[in-house]
């Protein structure tokens, strides 16, 4: 095991300090402004080009739950991490290809992007024998219907990228636990058309399936709408963890 203390710059430490000390007032003044408890609100620390040293810091200060959107970054860097003695919760969050799998069941604790019936059927098939307990999933739904940039669809007859076969079939696995949804606000949509839009695709789902209750919605520029509209989980990343290094 690391000294998991020495992986992590004083000066970075101080400036992921100052990032989540404002994260966190946004998330708190957001639940005040509609009445909801702080608490309902999970935030998801998006590390994607970060190295496992802001992991590290982050889990230091508090932080519990880290989102990752590439299984060739994400794999490594959750193993750094144990490495050091850090267990946050790992959510994946990027477009999940049916042959990563077999990986990502390994590490992430959360799939957040589930948008098929086969993507749904091969994380079931892949979670026997590499894992001790259920993998939980939310359902990626595209809010605008348009499913190029991922996402199941409501109302849709597809029998493997419709909101409602995607669901059933996670609900249905012995080794998944449907969430909840989680969707992107598209480009062009204001936030607040998006997030009430999905929030009313939420209750349609919550009333066939009432465990489904989380709601994964909002990021670092808009997670107030988000949150304005019942989203449980926020993923937030550069007003977090600043200006992303770029991708290579």
């Amino acid at each position: 095991m690391t000294d998991s203390a020495s992986l992590v710059r004083p000066d970075r430490r101080a400036e992921l300090a100052a990032g989540l000390a404002r994260v966190r007032t946004r998330i708190a003044d957001a639940c005040a402004a509609v009445g909801r408890d702080r608490t309902e609100v999970t935030m998801i620390a998006v590390t994607k080009t970060y190295p496992a040293a802001d992991v590290i810091a982050l889990a230091g200060l508090g932080v519990t739950d880290v989102g990752e959107n590439r299984d060739q970054e994400a794999a490594p860097k959750a193993e750094q991490v144990a490495l050091a003695g850090v267990a946050p919760r790992w959510h994946f969050i990027g477009r999940l290809q049916r042959n990563k799998v077999k990986s990502v069941v390994r590490y992430a604790d959360v799939v957040q992007s589930v948008d098929s019936v086969r993507l749904a059927s091969a994380l079931d098939a892949a979670t026997t024998g590499r894992r001790d307990r259920p993998l939980e999933v939310f359902v990626q739904v595209s809010i605008d219907g348009d499913p190029s940039r991922g996402g199941s669809v409501a109302d849709c007859a597809d029998p493997d990228i419709g909101l409602g076969p995607v669901t059933a079939a996670v609900a249905a696995s012995a080794g998944l636990r449907l969430a909840g949804l989680m969707a992107v606000a598209p480009l062009g949509w204001e936030p607040e058309r998006a997030f009430a839009r999905l929030a009313t695709i939420a209750e349609t789902v919550r009333a066939e399936h009432p465990q489904a209750v989380g709601l994964s919605a909002g990021m670092s520029g808009d997670l107030e709408a988000a949150i304005g509209h019942g989203a449980t989980h926020v993923r937030v990343g550069s007003a977090l963890l600043g200006m992303r290094p770029t991708l290579r």
